[in-house]
């Protein structure tokens, strides 16, 4: 099981019985880098990626679902679970080790893009 004391990683999941965990994982799911899944109360899931939370009395967490252009915001008071389920697309990644591979490959004669790599992996 992952741990949650240095911030989220994809795998780690988050009730809301842990009230000690759950609440810094609203904020966590803001600054993850990739889709997380809530689950609400009433079981059901949406797989999105979170971009801000209100500060209201409750609060929402704003969002985008997977496959959708509009913007969502779903009231945390309806939030049972977080799942950190994508991949986070800057996980072990600097501009420095960019720069390593990058150099790399053109001294091997390989070609080197600066094409991004597939997010989906």
């Amino acid at each position: 099981m992952n741990s949650a004391d240095d911030g989220p990683s994809r795998g780690l999941s988050l009730h809301r019985s842990e009230q000690d965990r759950f609440e810094p994982g609203l904020d966590w799911a803001i600054d993850y880098r990739g889709d997380v899944t809530l689950v609400m109360n009433d079981g059901s899931e949406l797989e999105c990626y979170v971009f801000s939370r209100s500060t209201d009395r409750g609060g929402e967490l704003h969002c985008l679902a997977k496959g959708e252009e509009e913007r969502r915001n779903i009231a945390v008071d309806e939030i049972d679970e977080i799942r950190f389920s994508g991949k986070d697309t800057a996980e072990g990644k600097s501009f420095e080790r960019w720069i390593e591979r990058y150099v790399e490959k053109k001294l091997s004669g390989e070609e080197a893009s600066i094409e991004c790599e597939d997010l989906d992996e």
